[in-house]
């Protein structure tokens, strides 16, 4: 069974609140801060995770309504990791709009693509063994 577009959302949320945090704890520190003080860092990586989380709901609509274009009504696993370019783009400009002086162009792409590759590898691989009915059930966590 295909994600359904309530399963791709509980998904992403889990993903992004377990995987996705716990990345940006780990990766932060290795981040060019540009002069910040790595408090200002982490607060700002969060943000970022939080405006994603909230942005890819709307996103999963999107897709959810392109999909339904398709014979299978899904599409390859390898557009899940490209639909992050265009995710990327809005939830910088966001971002960008809510912190006044916030994570460099170069912070920011660093930790949005490691943490988008990490949540991605995990969705396609050891998700699917640590939740073995997640893929009976449409994809939904609960």
């Amino acid at each position: 069974m295909i994600p359904t577009l309530a399963g791709r959302i509980q998904t992403r949320l889990f993903l992004l609140a377990t995987v996705g945090l716990a990345w940006t704890i780990v990766v932060v520190p290795f981040l060019p801060k540009r002069g910040a003080p790595i408090g200002d860092v982490y607060a700002a990586t969060i943000v970022a995770l939080f405006v994603v989380a909230l942005l890819g709901m709307g996103w999963e609509l999107l897709y959810h309504a392109i999909q339904q274009y398709r014979w299978e009504k899904d599409w390859p696993i390898l557009y899940a990791l490209v639909e992050g370019i265009p995710e990327s783009v809005l939830a910088f400009a966001v971002v960008d709009l809510l912190i006044p002086v916030g994570p460099s162009p170069i912070t920011f792409y660093f930790h949005f693509i490691s943490t988008w590759v990490v949540v991605w590898l995990t969705a396609i691989g050891p998700l699917r063994m640590v939740l073995l009915r997640w893929r009976f059930r449409g994809g939904r966590i609960l």
